[in-house]
């Protein structure tokens, strides 16, 4: 049996302000914007290429306080790439870092980065993002 993870609610403060955030500076897809009434709102995103979306509204979705989800994992397959982008875009991102692998990685870059080449950001509410890279998933 497949099990598939098809949707991360993401706990935010300002709807709007995290929809910029996430399809202007992150480049995910806006796949629904669907206003129920009053109260009620679904967003719906999906990062390029991802079979998983994530969900931020209100009143349809589970109350979380706003910035509380930490450890959402995106993969790429060159992590210095994805730096650079997301540097581009403004996003407020570390600098890679290299968890458990050889130190000297960063400066080898390709597959030296496979599996221990991170970088962390966080949304404008605080929930906080890994970026790895695993290159044979590319």
């Amino acid at each position: 049996m497949n099990w598939t993870l098809e949707v991360v609610v993401v706990p935010v403060a300002d709807i709007d302000r995290a929809k910029a955030f996430y399809s202007d500076q992150l480049g995910f897809v806006v796949d629904h914007d669907i206003t129920m009434g009053p109260g009620n709102r679904l967003v719906q995103l999906t990062p390029p290429g991802s079979g998983c979306s994530i969900v931020i509204g209100e009143g349809v979705v589970p109350r979380m306080p706003p910035g509380s989800l930490q450890g959402l994992q995106l993969v790429v397959p060159d992590v210095l790439r994805a730096h650079a982008q997301l540097v581009e875009r403004g996003v407020e991102v570390g600098d890679i870092q290299v968890m458990g692998g050889d130190p000297d990685a960063v400066r080898q870059g390709g597959t030296a980065l496979d599996n221990v080449g991170f970088v962390f950001f966080s949304d404008p509410d605080g929930n906080g993002w890994a970026v790895q890279q695993i290159s044979a998933r590319a």
